[in-house]
């Protein structure tokens, strides 16, 4: 009977033994994570999945970019490293079999296995492969850089647009605000895409339109010297542009310019010359109008009058006063509707004006006639009240019938 008993106690333990299933074999995963200057990728997740089974293990990096887990089952797994959402490294097929396995991530050495991987795949050398690389995230870069920028253009336009309107009805207080806004978002706009001359001039643009919101003489001065820079350095990069056009097209045959881009460049110097008058650099506003003569000769009109203004501006030389009442003399040969180059060449003439032993005021000829010209023009411009304050000192006639007159 005890002898029954043993045998059947020892069969039920074998039986116990035989139906219980096997433990699977697990292990410890550690490693270390840097990135391509060596220093540790914190916060970073390191996810293990396991090929065989499909389980994940989602592990972090700690301050020293160091990540640890227990019970990694036995396996083959894919191991990917990331941070903020974006894939920095992966490991394919990696097995787990010991007791503990150390996987580091190294994202300088993983960075030079791939350069020399691509070199041997495509038949190129290791610097040809880092070229191509810089200047694939330069390209992404710029192109991330490019949509911020217009998002900031487009709020810095409404900025301008509501400080324009601001000032229209007086209220130079909210023009600042919104001026200075612009301004702000404009600068941000240049740190972000610092080679795009349509930047920096709209920039330099804002400087100057702020200007008329400002009481403050030395306040405007500041704005429309810091308008001279911005916008000088968009002519800089545009003529840079233009140059490595040109200097791509050597070979293809002579070809006109770029007509699209002389213009630009004009308007470019068109208010660069505005801003130069405006920070009392008569000398430099003229240069720059003649540049923008010489490269848009269609609207001569237009630059000749502001080439005849900063010429007037620059002092009471006899042969510069000259040289401003030829320019305004151009602008009417250029275009006879043009009003303004009439009553500026009027204001030019009467500076020579003199008196007569009567104590009358005698202006050279055409003075007159280019004031009366303006009023047929422009009866209502801006410059309608100054035209006939100087007809009435002359003791000329103001024809009002200017504008009115039947057609035959």
């Amino acid at each position: 009977m005890k002898r029954n008993l043993v045998f059947t106690t020892l069969f039920a333990i074998f039986c116990v033994l035989v139906t219980v299933p096997a433990v699977a074999q697990t292990a410890t995963v550690k490693g270390v994570c840097k990135d391509a200057q060596g220093n540790p990728i914190t916060d970073a997740q390191v996810v293990w999945h396991n090929n065989d089974n499909g389980r994940t293990f989602n592990l972090k990096t700690n301050k020293k970019g160091e990540y640890f887990s227990l019970g990694i089952e036995s396996g083959k797994y894919t191991v990917t490293i990331s941070k903020d959402g974006k894939e920095l490294d992966k490991v394919n097929n990696y097995p787990v079999t010991a007791d503990e396995i150390t996987l580091d991530f190294d994202l300088k050495k993983s960075q030079e296995q791939a350069v020399q991987e691509t070199a041997k795949s495509k038949g190129m050398t290791p610097e040809q492969v880092k070229q191509m690389q810089e200047a694939q995230a330069n390209a992404q870069k710029y192109n991330t850089n490019i949509k911020a920028a217009n998002d900031k253009l487009k709020a810095a336009s409404g900025q301008l647009e509501a400080a324009t309107n601001a000032l229209k009805s007086g209220d130079t207080a909210t023009a600042n605000t919104n001026y200075d806004g612009a301004i702000a978002t404009l600068n941000e706009t240049a740190q972000l895409v610092p080679n795009e001359d349509l930047v920096w001039f709209r920039l330099g643009t804002a400087y100057l339109d702020s200007v008329k919101a400002q009481t403050d003489t030395a306040e405007k001065t500041k704005r429309s010297t810091e308008a001279f820079t911005n916008i000088q350095k968009a002519i800089d990069l545009r003529k840079t542009a233009m140059n490595n056009a040109a200097a791509q097209k050597t070979g293809q045959g002579s070809k006109p310019p770029d007509v699209s881009d002389q213009g630009r460049l004009a308007a470019y110097y068109d208010n660069l010359g505005s801003a130069a008058s405006k920070s009392g650099k008569p000398a430099e506003a003229a240069d720059a109008y003649k540049q923008a003569l010489a490269l848009d000769p269609a609207h001569a009109g237009h630059y000749y009058v502001n080439l005849g203004i900063a010429l007037m501006n620059s002092g009471g030389d006899p042969n510069v006063r000259k040289q401003s009442l030829d320019a305004f003399e151009k602008a009417i040969a250029a275009d006879p509707n043009n009003a303004d180059a009439y009553y500026f060449k009027g204001q030019s003439l009467i500076a020579s004006a003199t008196m007569d032993s009567s104590g009358k005021m005698v202006a050279p000829e055409g003075t007159a006639e280019a004031l009366n010209k303006y009023l047929e023009l422009q009866p209502n411009g801006i410059h309608a009240q100054d035209a006939k304050g100087m007809l009435t000192a002359l003791g000329s006639k103001i024809e009002t019938s200017y504008g009115t007159k039947k057609k035959k």
